[in-house]
């Protein structure tokens, strides 16, 4: 197919494997790794599989080049965030065709990645010096004692990210670290690289120095702890299993990391919902990407009244969706990124069918379309001793759930290992957030899937339980990057017990605790009228 060779190797992807950081110039001697479109199975091309020795490289300039970076003033680091910001949008066609051509998702979706990255960029490009400049704090005793809390960068950032979403996860992550001052070294996943190459390129461009982001493509089970044993933070988005393994090897090496990990993700739907916005609330929770995003819905409860009318929509709705494997802005669902993805999908609907599921609509592969296509497919009659009905699937099959009223549906929902998104659907927007609130998880919407929590980037985004540790987004999502320090200067007598000469040291003690005891009542009476 032309669209492949003829567009995509000598536009797309050109020069990208030569940014990748290794230790040497043997290229050769390596093992390649081939990256396929999933919307057809061909190769696209090859990136170096990188060896120990190679992230031992990429950490070592990264740190050399750190110091420089975290050296500059901090309106010298904004500044390149606001330049790769406007190229970001420059470029956002050959963005979109790297990332629909590596991940199979189709443009609609993509374009999310670029408003993510583009709005990661304009927030922390604008408020950094709010989050990171000195600030003074209250000190031990008023007046007498004089403290500031600094914030330093960690050092070099190792940062690991999945395939699902090439764009966002190599780099949004990835630009509050940056600007705080840090270096990072990024492995992306085997099946995306190229589009976080063609990131490193654009950062570059907008003059970021050399070394500061720097890319090491490889295996994650080589590349992925040699990184988090060399690196001063660890950030890490993926599955839950492979982040249990990264929270325990990063403790082993007393370094701090975040994790976002897996979902099972709920959506509420309440009898006063006006039926056509949660019916497509449902459709874009559930099958943006194919369902394979951790923020999808993968179980709906929707209250008796409103059941089997939204059923019936949903399914129709459902039914519409167009598969096509192209780069038009037109189509509706993609394909699945690999076989294994494909094999996940079919397993988990297979066991459930025996077990009972009905499947209401979809429930086929379509490699008529692509070779891992699978159908947007509607489920009822799920239950718990299914694989689907507590495992995050990852792919565009949903459970739907008749409930009694509201509260079986928080409960059901909250019975979950699992707390990353949720969403209620209801005509009244206080009870919403009410009902939102005793949800456990991260985020949770009102009348909407994910997008608008997700795109508050001035409010903390991240899982409870099983979906990881650690947030994203506003002010956690920078000073988790930050090592804080506090410098206290005591500009009067010390806190201690005073040595006076001439006075038994019991009787000054005493005095001291007296005095001191006074003090901390005064101190208390002083908060309460505050």
């Amino acid at each position: 197919m032309t669209l492949w060779t003829d567009r995509v190797r000598p536009e797309t992807l050109g020069g990208l494997t030569g940014e990748v950081s290794l230790a040497d110039d043997a290229v050769d001697a390596r093992d390649a790794i081939a990256v396929e479109a999933p919307f057809t199975g061909e190769e696209i091309g090859t990136v170096p599989a990188a060896t120990e020795a190679d992230v031992t490289a990429a950490v070592e300039r990264a740190r050399a080049a750190q110091a420089e970076w975290a050296s500059r003033p901090l309106e010298r680091r904004t500044d390149v965030l606001s330049r790769f910001h406007d190229l970001v949008l420059d470029r956002r066609e050959e963005l979109l065709d790297l990332v629909v051509i590596e991940s199979g998702k189709v443009r609609r979706d993509a374009f999310e990645e670029i408003l993510d990255v583009a709005t990661n960029a304009r927030y922390y490009g604008s408020r950094a010096d709010e989050f990171l400049t000195t600030r003074r704090r209250h000190g031990a005793i008023p007046l007498l004692t004089r403290t500031e809390e600094h914030r330093h960068p960690r050092g070099v950032v190792g940062m690991i990210s999945p395939w699902n979403y090439p764009l966002t996860l190599a780099v949004s992550d990835a630009l509050p670290a940056l600007v705080a001052g840090n270096a990072v070294v990024l492995k992306p996943a085997e099946e995306t690289p190229f589009t976080a190459l063609r990131v490193a390129q654009l950062l570059e461009a907008a003059g970021l120095p050399e070394d500061v982001f720097s890319v090491v493509t490889g295996r994650g089970s080589e590349v992925g702890p040699a990184l988090i044993d060399r690196v001063d933070y660890v950030a890490f988005t993926g599955s839950t299993e492979t982040g249990r393994a990264v929270a325990r090897r990063a403790g082993e090496n007393l370094v701090d990391c975040s994790l976002e990990l897996g979902g099972k993700n709920p959506m509420v739907v309440l009898a006063d919902a006006d039926l056509d916005r949660a019916v497509q609330g449902a459709v874009h929770g559930a099958f943006t990407n194919a369902g394979q995003l951790c923020i999808s819905f993968e179980r709906l409860y929707v209250e008796e009244p409103l059941y089997d009318r939204f059923l019936r929509r949903f399914a129709e709705r459902t039914r519409e969706l167009g598969l096509e494997a192209a780069l038009d802005y037109g189509v509706e669902v993609g394909s699945l990124a690999s076989s294994d993805q494909l094999e996940k999908v079919e397993a988990h609907l297979a066991d459930a069918v025996e077990k009972g599921a009905t499947v209401v609509t979809g429930g086929e592969a379509r490699p008529d379309v692509g070779p891992y296509f699978f159908e947007p497919t509607v489920l009822t009659d799920v239950t718990p001793e299914m694989d689907l009905a507590r495992e995050e699937t990852f792919g565009p099959i949903v459970a739907v759930h008749r409930v009694a009223d509201a509260e079986e549906a928080v409960e059901r929902a909250n019975d979950s290992a699992y707390g990353l998104n949720a969403s209620v659907w209801t005509d009244d927007g206080e009870r919403g957030r009410e009902l939102a609130a005793g949800i456990d998880c991260g985020t949770v919407g009102v009348n909407d899937p994910y997008p608008a929590a997700w795109a508050s980037v001035d409010a903390p985004m991240g899982g409870m339980g099983d979906s990881g540790l650690g947030r994203r987004h506003g002010r956690e999502g920078i000073l988790k990057y930050t090592q804080s320090q506090t410098v206290a200067e005591q500009r009067g007598p010390p806190i201690a017990p005073p040595d006076v000469p001439g006075v038994p040291r019991d009787v000054a003690t005493r005095l001291y605790a007296r005095t001191t005891t006074g003090l901390l009542r005064v101190l208390k009476r002083l908060a309460e009228v505050r």
